[in-house]
């Protein structure tokens, strides 16, 4: 079975993707993960509350990664959750000439793998995570997003 998705929509932006296909977005992306991810979409305000408050960082981003951090032997199938905020997605779709489909991909293969460890704050830890991130959507036929 691959990685599940369980999916809360907290906001009413339009054209953010429904349960149904966040779903199949995740499985497509990571057949070979066992497990559960939440994903969460959201508006700026609860975007921007968890920013401040997880990472010291003022206004809306577009992905927050949580991994799930248990004390070791504790079993558990959880990756942790994402939280993607919807009006920031939208924006800067429109500013990358990107469609909203394919940005929406790209941040939850890109969240995923925050998930699995993997980071970009390093140049060579940027660059190893850029490239899992294009084998993957290139895979989904999603255009490199760099």
């Amino acid at each position: 079975m691959a990685l599940e998705a369980e999916v809360q929509i907290a906001t009413d932006e339009p054209g953010a993707p429904d349960k149904a296909i966040l779903r199949q977005w995740v499985r497509e992306a990571f057949p070979e993960l066992h497990g559960s991810v939440l994903v969460r979409l959201v508006d700026s305000p609860e975007s921007a509350a968890l920013n401040e408050r997880y990472r010291h960082k003022s206004g809306p981003t577009n992905i927050l990664s949580f991994p799930l951090d248990l004390p070791p032997g504790v079993p558990n199938e959880q990756l942790g959750d994402l939280v993607i905020c919807a009006p920031v997605v939208a924006r800067q779709a429109s500013e990358q000439g990107k469609t909203l489909e394919n940005h929406y991909r790209h941040l939850l293969v890109h969240g995923v793998l925050h998930l699995q460890g993997h980071d970009h704050q390093s140049d060579a830890e940027a660059q190893a995570m850029e490239a899992r991130e294009i084998e993957i959507l290139d895979r989904l036929g999603v255009p490199n997003p760099y």
